[in-house]
């Protein structure tokens, strides 16, 4: 006979709550109890979600799990956080991304995946709910035992090391570029301070290492607003240049890099400066899986909600909107501006782009501080999954300890630092990451946990919800089987036209 919450009256069931005190008894009572279809939590987590269900006797500290955490980060900050998990990179490629599709196609495609991407969240929020876990690969485990657990761990592993390095990137071919115009040089001399790979180590050991040892992720509210409020520099900076740039660069046409003459030859138009509103080539396919990996925050999703004040199913997807409705207006109005900007002359990176119109630029120099400023911020964000995942694989059981917390940090980072400095070809290896661990974290995990985690008696395997659901685990797998195939053609003619990634 099944024992729910409804059935036990109210003062019977605190004594029963008020007696279990192991994780392990409180989820076997969480098992025997029904499911709610308004926000997918079953009623005792929607209790256990409420810091002061139970009274607490004095002097008795309060035990803490994914379950019950008493998370302490406020709705604001939690956008925050989520909204610069969602920003990478790949904003810079965006305006490259819209000369290969048109206005029109563009937009199409960016609310396309911008709802797809909330929808993804949906699925993650409710398979949380349904089992009380609020861990990426905690919810691997429980949909396909050990394995699941593995796989999920790794890929949110490789895909937030390979997000890493992007930014380790931009700082280090931008950063001595900044130095050079603070210093009024025009070409680098080799001094050490003009050394990428110095600067990324100052860089990580200075800024990233002291963010990265913050035991909660809610503490990285105040710099993950600043990072955004960078990019909104950035975006207005766009937006004026728009403004006060002629088109075409004449001064510049006789000294264009390769990659603009490249570019021009696929647009097949010699016109420069005439917006295309849906225009189809040889790249515009390939724009497809850009701007699908922009939108990738889903393992920064649950350690977020995790620590949300007043957690519920409904407030977290509330954070997850409003996050992904501010990052869509930022990506359509760069990609429109920039590519409005420079139309068919614009670069696969925007900010080298505008170094055409002057390098010694003011504008332009501070555009570039900005701009890595919010990249060096970006990465404690993206280091917190990780040491989650890396922690449910190697110490599931033990207790938090300040000596593993630090040094798996301090091992990222030096793992990245490695990778940065001594992989020359990092940008094929990361196209190969992004391919595949991506469309997985997007699409087939979100999809295939809903299905496997709720139950048929609440759900039933041929509803229209698990049917929506598995065919947006298909989507991803068609994504994956896109996107490899551009990198394979890409290594065989030996060309690259990605234009950024997440």
């Amino acid at each position: 006979m099944r024992l729910t919450v409804t059935q036990v009256p109210g003062d019977s069931l605190r004594r029963i709550l008020s007696a279990v005190t192991t994780p392990a008894t409180r989820m076997e009572l969480q098992k025997m109890n029904g499911h709610s279809r308004e926000d997918g939590f079953d009623g005792l987590d929607a209790l256990a979600e409420n810091e002061e269900f139970l009274p607490q006797k004095s002097g008795v500290k309060k035990e803490t799990r994914f379950t019950d955490f008493e998370g302490k980060t406020s709705f604001g900050m939690s956008v925050f956080n989520l909204s610069n998990a969602i920003m990478g990179s790949g904003i810079l490629g965006l305006a490259f991304a819209m000369s290969n599709t048109g206005i029109i196609l563009f937009l199409i495609l960016l609310v396309s995946i911008a709802i797809l991407s909330a929808y993804s969240i949906h699925l993650l929020l409710i398979s949380a709910g349904v089992v009380g876990i609020r861990a990426y690969e905690q919810l691997g485990n429980r949909a396909f035992g050990a394995p699941g657990k593995m796989v999920a761990a790794c890929i949110i592993t490789i895909h937030n090391i390979g997000a890493m390095s992007s930014y380790l990137f931009i700082v280090k071919s931008e950063l001595p570029l900044v130095i050079l115009a603070f210093l009024g040089k025009q070409a680098n001399t080799g001094e050490w301070f003009l050394n990428g790979n110095y600067l990324i180590m100052i860089v990580s050991a200075l800024v990233i290492l002291p963010l990265a040892i913050m035991k909660h992720l809610g503490y990285l509210g105040y710099t993950s607003g600043f990072s955004l409020s960078c990019m909104v520099f950035f975006l207005i900076a766009v937006i004026y240049k728009k403004f006060n740039t002629l088109c075409p660069l004449e001064e510049e046409y006789h000294n264009m890099t390769p990659i603009a003459h490249t570019h021009t030859a696929t647009n097949g138009t010699d016109d420069f400066c005439e917006a295309q509103l849906f225009t189809v080539n040889s790249q515009t396919a390939y724009t497809i899986p850009i701007l699908a990996f922009a939108f990738v925050c889903h393992p920064e999703v649950l350690p977020i909600y995790t620590e949300l004040r007043d957690a519920t199913k409904k407030r977290m997807q509330n954070v997850a909107n409003i996050s992904v409705m501010a990052m869509f207006i930022m990506y359509l109005l760069t990609a429109l501006f920039g590519y409005l900007t420079f139309y068919g002359a614009v670069e696969p990176e925007l900010l080298h782009t505008y170094s055409r119109v002057g390098k010694l630029d003011v504008l332009v120099l501070c555009v570039r501080v900005a701009v890595l400023i919010a990249v060096t911020l970006t990465v404690p964000v993206v280091l917190f999954p990780i040491r989650r995942a890396l922690l449910q694989i190697l110490f599931p059981e033990k207790p938090f300890s300040w000596f593993v917390h630090i040094g798996i940090a301090f091992c990222l980072i030096f793992v990245v630092n490695l990778l940065v400095i001594f992989v020359p070809s990092i940008r094929d290896i990361f196209g190969l990451i992004g391919a595949t661990s991506a469309p997985c974290l997007i699409f087939i995990l979100p999809g295939v946990f809903y299905i496997r985690i709720v139950p048929e008696e609440q759900e039933a395997l041929l509803s229209r919800p698990k049917i929506q659901a598995a065919c947006f685990a298909a989507l991803g797998v068609l994504f994956m089987i896109m996107s490899l195939s551009f990198i394979i053609v890409d290594w065989v003619t030996g060309e690259s036209r990605s234009g950024g990634g997440h």
